[in-house]
């Protein structure tokens, strides 16, 4: 029973999750957003990237061309070079956002929005060279080191891959040069990108979904950690009994103070029973001074018999009043009528005028 106790065998609680949360500990792995990244850093070079180069060729030849030595003897360079890099940066700016924005939403697709000061922090435990060797050190460590040598590996597979599929036109490349070297190039590199982009994407996956397991195994608790837990959410249950015992004392003295001076008590029979006072001098119309189900309509009805208060069976009425009308509350109008007959019946029965207030 003891080990069952400390065994973390219960679900993370949602205040549990959300603790972590603030502290910014999240499943997430750099492996998917490390692909994404790559993903659509060779997208936005596929889609921009011709319109770079054009951009690139046209500022060179502008500014590159002289018509002979003395026009170049009198170029400025400073000028040039701050228009070549305006024109450059104008020309990368596409690729350069789109590859801001697919960064910030890897990390949103796997965490949300979140921001956590908490982790930035200085953590001395960290700092620890004990720790931090035994850290070194450990199994999770050394099984880290062996995936990250075959994700090495991987990579180093398929990029030699698509390099040695393209060889033999590399080398004819070479030989011609120019401008065909170029594009051949960046054919490659395009080619090359992609393979390693879907290959990490799959990987990626695979370590997010480990990543995800694993996060929800640190977060589980025991059983005493949950139930500790529902305490300090809930409160103490003594606490809470205590709480629950003085409201039930504060409500009757309220109903042994307020029954007596009613005029009616409209019961369900048992179910429920409401105390009505009207005083047409002081009120617009009847209110309920008093209300209860079960053991509290009750002790209303023996309060109402003690002080000689007409009790009147009306079970629609009394539901009515019971679940629109709270204490202390005129009744509405759409209840007037069946209140109007209900005192008009007891002071018929009773022989009393309906009760004002004095002059």
């Amino acid at each position: 029973m003891a080990n069952d106790a400390g065994e973390k065998t219960e679900s993370p609680t949602p205040r549990r999750r959300m603790e972590a949360r603030q502290k910014g500990q999240v499943a997430r792995s750099t492996d998917l957003a490390s692909a994404l990244m790559l993903l659509g850093t060779m997208l936005c070079l596929r889609w921009f990237g011709p319109a770079l180069m054009h951009s690139m060729l046209d500022t060179m030849k502008r500014y590159l061309t002289v018509d002979g030595p003395f026009d170049a003897a009198r170029i400025d360079v400073i000028p040039i070079l701050l228009s070549v890099a305006m024109a450059v940066l104008a020309a990368s700016g596409p690729i350069l956002v789109g590859v801001m924005l697919i960064g910030v939403l890897s990390n949103i697709v796997q965490v949300g929005f979140l921001f956590s000061t908490e982790a930035l922090e200085p953590n001395l435990g960290k700092m620890n060279p004990i720790s931090g060797a035994s850290r070194l050190l450990s199994m999770r460590t050394l099984v880290q080191l062996i995936m990250n040598l075959l994700k090495l590996a991987l990579v180093c597979l398929v990029a030699y891959a698509a390099i040695k599929s393209r060889m033999s036109q590399i080398v004819l490349a070479m030989e011609v040069g120019g401008w065909q070297l170029v594009a051949l190039l960046s054919t490659v590199i395009y080619d090359v990108g992609i393979r390693l982009a879907l290959v990490l994407l799959l990987v990626g996956v695979t370590d997010y979904a480990w990543q995800r397991w694993k996060f929800e195994q640190e977060l589980k608790m025991t059983k005493e950690e949950v139930k500790e837990e529902m305490r300090r959410m809930e409160g103490d249950p003594m606490i809470k009994q205590r709480r629950r015992k003085m409201q039930f004392v504060a409500l009757m003295q309220q109903i042994k103070k307020s029954v007596p001076k009613a005029d009616v008590v409209v019961t369900n029979p048992t179910e429920f029973a409401v105390a009505i006072e009207y005083n047409d001098r002081e009120m617009g119309a009847p209110k309920v001074v008093a209300k209860g189900q079960d053991y509290i309509a009750k002790k209303i009805r023996e309060i109402a018999i003690a002080h000689g208060v007409p009790i009147v069976e009306r079970k629609p009425l009394a539901q009515a009043l019971y679940k629109t009308v709270d204490v202390g509350q005129e009744v509405p109008e759409s209840l007037y009528k069946a209140i109007a007959e209900v005192l008009a019946y007891v002071y018929e029965l009773t022989g009393k005028a309906p009760r004002r207030a004095s002059a």
